[in-house]
């Protein structure tokens, strides 16, 4: 077996005894230990801004399930904030109070630094590097340019994305402008996490799901690439867009090394038609992880049968974890993965 760490090398697709896991959100609100640390940090934008509580957030799963990968507590939209943009978050989730509308709007927005304005991401990842174990990889992560654009629009999450479709369709120009911007911020982001200590990084396009094929590749597909061509050599890349098993060939078109996968898709058909050109990352739903552990033992059970021990793949859900899931079914979900042997 290689002496990678086992999440790189399964993005290298290299053979291995069993898949890494780690999963999408595992640190959070379902966690006594986050929420008794939530209560005295703050708000969830005060724990994301404090290096220390980011990192504590981010190391918690690890010590309570032995997961092959860290992820840093953060949030895509921070990108949008540094810009300009005032964020808020309340019970109903993201907001901007003055989205981006016209032209002019998008010419307002500031071009920032990751380095100097996003530096309490940098040094969490720092943090978290020198406590993590040998084994474990650490990822970083952003927002795909367009999952930003919807919500620097909208103004917040939405179902019908009205006002991002008439922007998109009727002022391209400006649409493009903006689009621009946020590649620029969004490579420079990932790149500035690496030089932090992230040894992946994550592209969530988590609205991607609202465009056809057609009008992914026109209005989203670009910006994206630009990103996953930028941080070719930089560092191992994964992608993923939320509800969008429909756009998974031109995910996989994008060049990274893996492809994070809806629940809603067949995990065994995705490596018979992928497999041989990326990583495959997936794809428990998450609800499953809401039943007892007997079920959530099964399920994960059977994604590997389908996977067949197939170099290239990454166990974990096809969204991230509900807050309302109980950390033994995360706990059972872990221990299924880690009792695989492939071969035997």
């Amino acid at each position: 077996m290689t002496t990678k760490k086992r999440l790189l090398a399964a993005l290298a697709r290299e053979p291995l005894d069993r898949p890494p896991v780690w999963l999408m959100r595992q640190a959070g609100r379902y966690l006594p230990e986050y929420r008794a640390l939530r209560a005295d940090v703050g708000s969830f934008l005060q724990m994301v801004r404090d290096p220390e509580a980011a990192a504590e957030a981010t190391l918690q799963p690890v010590r309570r399930f032995g997961v092959d990968a860290a992820i840093v507590f953060s949030d895509i939209l921070m990108p949008l904030e540094v810009m300009g943009m005032e964020l808020v978050f309340d019970s109903r989730g993201p907001s901007f109070p003055d989205p981006v509308r016209t032209a002019r709007d998008v010419e307002a927005l500031t071009p920032a630094d990751p380095r100097t304005s996003l530096a309490y991401v940098g040094e969490a990842l720092t943090r978290v590097k020198s406590e993590l174990p040998d084994e474990t990889a650490l990822i970083g992560f952003c927002g795909a340019p367009f999952t930003l654009a919807s919500y620097a629009i909208e103004g917040g999450t939405s179902r019908q994305f009205l006002e991002l479709r008439r922007f998109m369709y009727a002022e391209p120009e400006a649409f493009g402008a903006l689009m621009d911007k946020l590649a620029t911020i969004v490579a420079a982001h990932l790149r500035f996490q690496v030089e932090s200590g992230a040894d992946v990084v994550m592209l969530f396009d988590t609205w991607a799901a609202s465009l056809t094929a057609e009008d992914y590749r026109r209005y989203a597909m670009p910006w994206s690439k630009r990103i996953v061509d930028e941080l070719a050599g930089v560092a191992p890349r994964i992608v993923f867009g939320g509800g969008a098993p429909h756009l998974v060939p031109e995910q996989v078109e994008l060049g990274a090394e893996g492809v994070g996968l809806d629940h809603r898709l067949d995990i065994g058909e995705a490596f018979d038609r992928y497999g041989d050109r990326v990583a495959l990352q997936g794809n428990l739903d998450p609800g499953v992880l809401l039943a007892g552990p007997d079920e959530v033992k099964r399920r994960a059970r059977a994604i590997l049968d389908a996977v067949g021990g197939r170099p290239g793949h990454i166990l974990g859900l096809g969204h991230g974890v509900l807050k309302t899931t109980d950390p033994d079914a995360v706990a059972a979900f872990v221990e299924t993965a880690r009792a695989v042997t492939v071969g035997s």
